[in-house]
Formats: structure tokens, C-alpha cells, sequence
């Protein structure tokens, strides 16, 4: 149809032109959507604060040959206006928003999961019931599951022994036995990949007793882990602040 609605955050934005703006949204129907709104960086905009990063949006757009056009958007919540004077929970926010845009790479594709998760770790840090690396980590572990890269952090990721075990490939998926260990893997703290798994399960208990040296190397394994499958460094990653 050429007018559709749909529920959106929105991922990032930028100019075109002197009044218009390009809007990237993953809405939770028809997945990641790029599209122009008309108008909205002049003060007389309707709708313009409205079209923020971060923003959940009520929006209506009509279909185009490339870029759809927005015709209309209500604001549902602002998780940016939450975080803005909070340095972690914004820079975690960023990061959370760049990955949930680059682990969609087609357009127009339903990613109803992506859409549930992106909303979950945005509000989990608006909510602040746990420190904002812990969530942005159990955003990128359970996205990376549903796109196709669930990483093992218990069993080993080749044999299917049950784990725990010592070692940590990229290449390999995950954790490795002794036996299936190749060169190069990293040897992770024991509490490191068990915080990983409380992540991905869900397991807040764990998590937030977790220690703070097995948080930091935790962080840099799901961050490398991320980067490895994506191919390429993200830029927000390296802002976010991780004490």
C-alpha cells in the first residue's frame, strides 16, 4: 500500500537540503526504514522535535521509489530527553541505537525481534535498575543471538561438551574445550563467561553481583565478538564509559 503506519524508534538522523532531514527508523512492522521529512528543521515545524534519536514514534509514511516520506508523527516516549544529562546511559544508548542499525542491513525487512530488543535496552536504561554497561552488553549479546551469532558461553561452541571452559575464540563462536581450543583464543576469568550467559539468559541476580574486573573483560569480549561478525568498528562504541 502506498501509506503505511507503524511504531518506530528513531535511530539516527541528518540533513538534506536546507529544511528536510533523512530519518532512519526500525519500526516493528516492516523493519528498518529510511525516509524524508519535509520541513522539520525549520522552527515552524509540526512535527520536527517530535523525529529526535532515540524517540519512540507513533509515525505514518507513504511509500517512495528509494526514501519514504513521513507524513505525520506522534511521540509515544523520548528515551533521549531521559538519558541526555546522564554521560554512561547515553553513551550506551548510542551504541545500543548504531548496533540495532547495523545488525539490519536490509531495508524494509521485518525484524520484529530487533524492534522488542532495542526498545528493551532503551528503557532498561531509562528505568535505571542496573549499571548501563550490563545493559548495553545484554542488548549486543541477545541482538547478536537473533540475527544468527549466538555466541556459546558455556558449552563448547564446536563439540558440544558441556562447559564451563577456559577458552574464548571469535572465529570459533564462542567457548572452547581444551580439545577444540585453536591459537589465538583468548583465556577469559571464569566469572567473565559466566557473567556472559547470565546476560544472554536474562539472569540479573548474577549479573548485578557480578565483580567489576569480570564486567570490563566481559565488555571487551562482546564488543570484539560483535565487531568480528560485522566486519567493521562501530563508532560509538569506543565513547561509551565503562565504570
Amino acid at each position: 500500500m502506498p501509506t503505511y503506519r507503524d511504531s518506530a524508534v528513531v535511530l539516527r538522523t541528518h540533513p538534506l537540503g536546507e529544511a528536510d532531514r533523512i530519518i532512519t527508523l526500525l519500526t516493528r512492522e516492516h523493519g528498518r526504514v529510511r525516509a524524508v521529512a519535509r520541513g522539520v528543521r525549520r522552527t515552524a515545524s509540526r512535527f520536527g522535535a517530535r523525529l529526535e534519536p532515540m524517540g519512540l514514534v507513533d509515525v505514518q509514511l507513504h511509500t517512495g521509489r528509494s526514501l519514504d516520506s513521513i507524513n505525520q508523527a506522534e511521540s509515544l516516549y523520548s528515551f533521549g530527553a531521559d538519558l541526555a544529562g546522564d554521560y554512561p546511559r547515553w553513551t550506551a544508548a548510542q551504541a545500543i541505537c548504531e548496533t540495532a542499525e547495523r545488525l539490519t542491513p536490509e531495508e524494509r525487512e521485518p525484524a520484529v525481534q530487533q524492534f522488542q530488543l532495542l526498545v528493551g535496552g532503551l528503557r532498561a536504561l531509562v528505568e535505571r535498575a542496573h549499571a548501563p554497561g550490563l545493559v548495553l552488553d545484554a542488548y549486543l549479546v541477545r541482538s547478536l543471538a537473533v540475527a544468527g551469532w549466538a555466541a556459546s558461553f558455556d558449552g563448547c561452541a564446536r563439540c558440544g561438551e558441556p562447559g564451563p571452559h577456559r577458552s574464548f575464540s571469535l572465529p570459533g563462536g564462542g567457548a572452547l574445550c581444551a580439545d577444540c581450543r585453536v591459537p589465538g583464543s583468548a583465556t577469559p576469568r571464569p566469572g567473565t563467561l559466566e557473567l556472559l550467559g547470565a546476560l544472554l539468559a536474562g539472569d540479573w541476580v548474577v549479573a548485578d553481583a557480578s565483580e567489576e574486573r569480570a564486567r570490563r573483560e566481559a565488555s571487551g569480549l562482546v564488543s570484539a565478538y560483535l565487531q568480528w561478525h560485522l566486519e567493521r568498528q562501530l563508532k560509538s562504541l569506543p565513547l561509551v564509559e565503562r565504570t
